[in-house]
C-alpha cells in the first residue's frame, strides 16, 4: 500500500491541525530549500517513525517523484495515516506557499556532479578536436566513472565534491 496524495493546501490544513511533515531528500537538498517545520528523514537513512510523533504524516521530496516511487517503504515506516505531497516542493511553492530558502548553502551535491562531469565530457571533446585526439579519453573516462556510479550506487566524483570545502555549511 502507498501513502494517500495530498494537495498542498489540504497539506496545509493537516499540518495546523498538527501533522507531520517529513523531507525525504538528502541534508544537503533540504538545507537549500525546505518546506517551514519540515523535518529533514532522508530516505537513504528512514527508519521507523515514533508512534506518538503525530496523528498523521505527509512525505515529500522536490516534485514528487521520490515518494511515489518508495511510496510502501513510507507507508511502512508510517505508524499513521501517511501521505505524500502532491508536486512536493515544487507542488508547495505552485500553491503560492511559503517555502525556505537558503541561497548562502551550497547547490545540492548531485547538481554538483552533473555540472562537473558536463563540464569534464565537454571539455576533453573541445581538447580533443582542438589539440590532441588523446584529450577524448577524459570524457571517457567520466562516461565509465558515470556508469560506474549508476551501476553500484557509490560515485567518486560525488565524494570528492563533498569534501570540497564549501560543501561543509550543510550542518551548520
Amino acid at each position: 500500500m502507498s501513502p494517500t496524495p495530498i494537495s498542498p493546501a489540504d497539506a496545509q490544513a493537516l499540518i495546523a491541525r498538527g501533522a507531520l511533515l517529513i523531507d525525504v531528500r538528502e541534508a544537503d537538498e533540504h538545507a537549500r530549500t525546505r518546506l517551514p517545520g519540515a523535518r529533514n528523514m532522508p530516505l537513504s537513512r528512514l527508519v521507523s517513525i515514533d508512534p506518538g510523533a503525530a496523528p498523521a504524516i505527509i512525505f515529500h521530496c522536490r516534485s514528487g517523484a521520490r515518494t511515489a516511487a518508495h511510496g510502501r517503504r513510507l507507508d511502512a515506516a508510517s505508524p499513521c495515516p501517511a501521505y505524500v505531497l502532491d508536486g512536493g516542493l515544487d507542488g508547495w511553492r505552485k500553491a503560492g506557499l511559503p517555502v525556505i530558502a537558503e541561497r548562502g548553502q551550497p547547490i545540492e551535491l548531485m547538481r554538483q556532479v552533473q555540472i562537473a562531469a558536463g563540464l569534464l565530457i565537454l571539455a576533453g571533446l573541445i581538447l580533443g578536436l582542438t589539440v590532441a585526439p588523446g584529450f577524448i579519453a577524459l570524457s571517457a573516462f567520466v562516461g565509465c566513472g558515470l556508469t560506474f556510479a549508476g551501476v553500484t550506487g557509490w560515485c567518486g566524483m560525488a565524494r570528492l565534491l563533498g569534501a570540497m570545502p564549501w560543501n561543509r555549511r550543510v550542518g551548520a
